[in-house]
């Protein structure tokens, strides 16, 4: 039997200038990129859910508050809590927080200015299902390009968050300010990962690194594992 082409949704907020970007990629690596607008109030048939970066609803109140509250949202929560496969991209990672769907919160950056360059980034685990074309303690170069990718957590939570190896992506250098440079993060069951580095501009050597598709293409795998299951 031929291998499923899974239905990767691409969630199109205003103001989310990553989301061609983010459909370029998944479709490049095999997968079926589907635009869902952010005032649809049910999500077609996905194998799994990217929300993409840029400056949804303009960032005008907190990055990622007004889209929180987005109808589409209260769709991706139910997929997420029935155990869909969601991933969140700078913007996206900030909407994530502030639904709820991932821990901590996006600060603005210590240096107080935008950030844009490649980074490298250290691979805590490989295990989930955005990294397992990585290894532990694999290195990515992954450019980055946002102003409040500060990410903080309390003493309590951290602790919690480290008990539970719920940092995936750390940063290898200071970046942002973000406590213990965590880049990633994913939720205590694991399907649900947002990270500040963009993926989806490091799919092609051409633009200085590849390393992005391992990300994507892992998300890609395993939403394929998602849609064979049900077939």
């Amino acid at each position: 039997m031929t291998s499923p082409q899974p239905r990767i949704g691409i969630v199109r907020f205003p103001g989310a200038c990553d989301d061609r970007d983010a459909s370029w990629a998944v479709a490049a690596l095999d997968a079926e990129a589907v635009f869902v607008w952010h005032r649809q109030m049910e999500l077609p048939d996905l194998d799994a859910v990217v929300l993409p970066g840029g400056f949804s609803y303009g960032d005008y109140l907190r990055c990622g508050a007004l889209a929180r509250f987005a109808p589409a949202m209260e769709a991706i929560t139910e997929f997420a809590n029935e155990g869909g496969l969601v991933l969140g991209i700078c913007n996206g990672f900030q909407i994530l927080c502030e639904a709820g769907l991932l821990p901590g919160v996006l600060r603005r950056n210590r240096s107080l200015t935008f950030v844009c360059r490649d980074v490298p980034l250290v691979v805590e685990r490989s295990d989930t299902p955005f990294t397992t074309r990585c290894q532990d303690g694999q290195m990515l170069t992954i450019p980055v390009k946002h102003g409040e990718g500060n990410w903080y957590a309390d003493d309590d939570l951290y602790a919690e968050l480290e008990a539970r190896r719920q940092i995936v992506l750390r940063y290898a250098e200071p970046v942002n300010g973000s406590l213990n440079d965590v880049a990633g993060v994913v939720n205590e069951r694991g399907n649900v990962l947002g990270l500040m580095p963009h993926p989806e501009h490091a799919v092609d050597s051409l633009l200085g690194s590849a390393d992005g598709a391992l990300l994507l293409s892992s998300l890609v795998e395993s939403a394929r594992e998602r849609a064979l299951a049900v077939v």
